[in-house]
């Protein structure tokens, strides 16, 4: 789903692999139309009596934005977990992207 902010600048492709059990690599890449500043943040809820956390572990592109996220000690305790990535930019509104994902399908 997209909302308000700038058309083409919400994320795209975004991704996420768990393996050896706990651990999960979300990635993304930024939107076509997203200003050259667009930063991106990501959090994400897997449980429904939990907050909603960010990522503690960025992965970044040579420029230094958020590309990616290292989830370590991970415990899948639905099987939907929520993801919600926004971004800001000095230039213009970004449009946050977000997905419900079945975390045994990843």
């Amino acid at each position: 789903a997209v909302f308000a902010g700038m058309n083409g600048s919400a994320i795209e492709n975004f991704s996420c692999v768990i393996y050896n059990v706990s651990f999960m690599n979300c990635t993304w890449q930024a939107g076509r139309c997203a200003p050259g500043d667009t930063q991106y943040f990501l959090y994400w809820q897997n449980s429904r009596y939990v907050d909603k956390m960010e990522c503690e572990l960025y992965i970044k592109d040579e420029k230094g934005r958020n590309r990616g996220c290292r989830f370590q000690n991970v415990k899948i305790e639905t099987e939907k977990a929520y993801f919600l990535v926004n971004g800001s930019s000095k230039d213009s509104l970004i449009q946050f992207y977000d997905e419900y994902i079945e975390l045994y399908k990843i």
